[in-house]
C-alpha cells in the first residue's frame, strides 16, 4: 500500500508527521485487528464480554426512560475509544514482540502518560453528557406533554415519527463526527508518546483531515459493525469491540508517523 507523508509545522505546536493512506485502508487495519484478536483470544474475548455484559445491563436497565436508553446505547460509541485501552496494550505488545523489542509493565506507557489519557476521557465523558442532555430535548420537544406508548423505544422508531428520527439522527451524527475526528488516534498517541492531550488532538484532527475518504470508509466501519454488535443484543459486541480496538491501534500507526 502506497503512502505519501504530510508534514505541516507550527510555531505554537508540534505536531509528528501523518501519512496520506488509501482510502480502503480501513480493511487492512480491520484485518490487522482481528489477528491481534486471534493472538490474544482469551484476554481480548474476556474483555470483550465485560464490556458487552456491562452494556446490556446498563441499556435494559433504562429501558424505562427512552432517551436514556438512547443515549446510553448510540453513547458506547462516544467513550469507546477510552473503554478500549486493554486493546491498545494488548496490540501495542504484540507489535514489540514481533519487533524483539522490550516488553514492559502491563500499562506501563500508559501509566507514564496518565494525566494527559484521563484529561482525553473527561473530554469525553462531557460529550456523552452533552448527548445525554441533548436527546433529551430532541425527545422533549417531540413528545411536549403526551406520554411514551408501552413500546417507547420501539414507537419512538416507528414509521410515525420521521420527524422525531431524522433529528434523532441528524443530531447523533455531528456529536460522533466530532468524538470520531478528536479521539481516532488520540488515545493509542498518549498511550505510545509522552505528549499532551492537545498535542494528541491536533494530531487527530489532522489525521482525518489529510485522509477524508479513508476516515468516511473507518467511522462507517465502525458504526456499522458497532450497530451489528448492539443489535444482536449485545452479544455480538464481545468479539466486535475487541477486533475494533486492536484495529484502531494499527490505525493509529498506518496514520501517524513514529
Amino acid at each position: 500500500m502506497t503512502t505519501t507523508t504530510v508534514c505541516r509545522s507550527s510555531k505554537h505546536i508540534d505536531l509528528p508527521c501523518i501519512h496520506k493512506v488509501a482510502w480502503y485502508a480501513p480493511l487492512a487495519w480491520l484485518q490487522a485487528g482481528s489477528q491481534d484478536f486471534r493472538t490474544y483470544w482469551l484476554q481480548s474475548l474476556g474483555y470483550g464480554v465485560l464490556f458487552a455484559a456491562l452494556g446490556y445491563a446498563l441499556v435494559h436497565a433504562s429501558w424505562t426512560s427512552p432517551h436514556l436508553a438512547m443515549t446510553l446505547t448510540t453513547g458506547f460509541l462516544l467513550v469507546a475509544p477510552f473503554l478500549a485501552l486493554a486493546f491498545y496494550e494488548l496490540s501495542q505488545r504484540r507489535e514489540l514482540a514481533a519487533r524483539g523489542g522490550r516488553i514492559g509493565t502491563w500499562f506501563g506507557s500508559a501509566r507514564q502518560n496518565l494525566a494527559s489519557i484521563g484529561l482525553l476521557a473527561v473530554v469525553l465523558a462531557i460529550m456523552l453528557s452533552a448527548w445525554e442532555r441533548l436527546s433529551a430535548i430532541i425527545v422533549g420537544i417531540h413528545l411536549g406533554t403526551a406520554r411514551v406508548p408501552d413500546a417507547s423505544l420501539a414507537w419512538l422508531f416507528s414509521g410515525d415519527n420521521q420527524a422525531f428520527i431524522l433529528a434523532f439522527v441528524a443530531a447523533g451524527a455531528v456529536m460522533a463526527a466530532i468524538v470520531f475526528a478528536i479521539s481516532v488516534v488520540s488515545i493509542p498517541m498518549l498511550m505510545d508518546r509522552q505528549v499532551d492531550v492537545v498535542t494528541a488532538i491536533m494530531t487527530s484532527l489532522a489525521a482525518v483531515r489529510e485522509n477524508p475518504a479513508a476516515m468516511l470508509l473507518w467511522a462507517a466501519l465502525i458504526t456499522g459493525l458497532s450497530g451489528l454488535g448492539v443489535a444482536t443484543d449485545f452479544v455480538g459486541l464481545a468479539v466486535i469491540f475487541p477486533i475494533l480496538g486492536h484495529a484502531t491501534w494499527h490505525a493509529y500507526r498506518g496514520l501517524v508517523s513514529r
